[in-house]
């Protein structure tokens, strides 16, 4: 499949597949605040190969950040990407300060001087010399300095060290706080069936910015893989609790959109990246996985495209 239709990178003039890649979960495992997290043991080879396969199945997008492994997953795309370089669109992200050595968060910062020496960083582990998609990765940085943050990032495209940038936030007020920024061209923001920030998006729509779209499988529940029997996994969602509260909630509602959401042939992952490319033309979904099938899967949603209005209007009044 590599004739996948492509959605615009917001004002950018890139042009990207519907669906990219989220590389979090490739990093592998780090420390955040002395204790261990991340999405479960990865194995780097099948990494390679999965995202080898993402490449032949028309992908050309590919979502990673500087702390995702403390910078492992950025090597692993320039390992698995390096020939191919010209073929794809690669985002990253700065904000979080790490120790690359020890794979230990140690802080955040938004101060030029960090972001300037982040990006060559980050240049240095892609093995490249231009990143496409730079994205501050502080959802909640304080807004009256984040006009020093606008200014860096448009002083870095001027030397030619990104191409474009933008905000990974769910808060509107950040997500247009940025549009006045000339190369100011996309929003990463969670979005699914389930959750997400209407107004956020809205303001993608309004500016003619890309919705990026993290979680669109809500860290797999939408995969339809747990029931309330699930035990949780032994990764970052080692708290969830399958049998009370909001993710009970959640299992009963998909149970009761599986019909409608799997009618036309579709796994209930496809469904949900359907529903978000029906939902608005600006949105790029960016699923994480950490195995060859797991990217076949969600790549073979393109096969399917956009949920029809009727299944958009049933699920609507489903979750009413």
């Amino acid at each position: 499949m590599n004739d996948i239709r492509k959605r615009k990178l917001g004002g950018s003039g890139l042009e990207v597949s519907m669906i990219g890649m989220g590389c979090w979960a490739i990093g592998g495992k780090y420390k955040v605040e002395g204790s261990w997290s991340g999405w479960g043991p990865v194995d780097d080879n099948e990494s390679v190969r999965a995202l080898h396969r993402a490449l032949d199945l028309g992908v050309t997008f590919f979502d990673t950040a500087d702390a995702y492994g403390c910078g492992h997953s950025e090597r692993l795309l320039a390992e698995a990407l390096g020939p191919h370089r010209e073929e794809v669109i690669i985002a990253t992200k700065v904000g979080n300060i790490f120790n690359e050595e020890t794979k230990e968060f140690i802080g955040r910062s938004g101060d030029s001087d960090h972001i300037r020496k982040a990006c060559e960083d980050s240049l240095r582990r892609l093995g490249t010399e231009t990143i496409d998609l730079y994205q501050f990765h502080i959802g909640n940085y304080d807004l009256e300095k984040a006009g020093e943050v606008l200014d860096t990032f448009e002083d870095l495209v001027a030397q030619g060290k990104i191409r474009c940038y933008g905000w990974s936030t769910d808060d509107p007020e950040r997500a247009s706080f940025f549009a006045g920024g000339e190369h100011y061209v996309a929003v990463q923001q969670a979005f699914n069936i389930f959750h997400g920030n209407e107004e956020t998006l809205a303001i993608c729509e309004q500016e003619g910015l890309a919705s990026i779209v993290r979680g669109p499988l809500a860290r797999g529940l939408l995969t339809g893989k747990f029931t309330k029997d699930s035990t949780p996994p032994d990764d970052l969602r080692g708290a969830w609790d399958f049998e009370k509260g909001e993710l009970a909630e959640q299992l009963d509602d998909l149970n009761a959109l599986h019909e409608i959401l799997t009618r036309d042939g579709r796994s209930l992952a496809q469904a949900a990246l359907g529903w978000l490319w029906a939902r608005s033309p600006n949105t790029i979904p960016i699923p994480g996985f950490k195995t060859v099938a797991q990217v076949e899967e969600n790549v073979g949603a393109c096969r399917h495209g956009s949920l029809s209005p009727q299944q958009m209007r049933e699920i609507a009044t489903v979750l009413a």
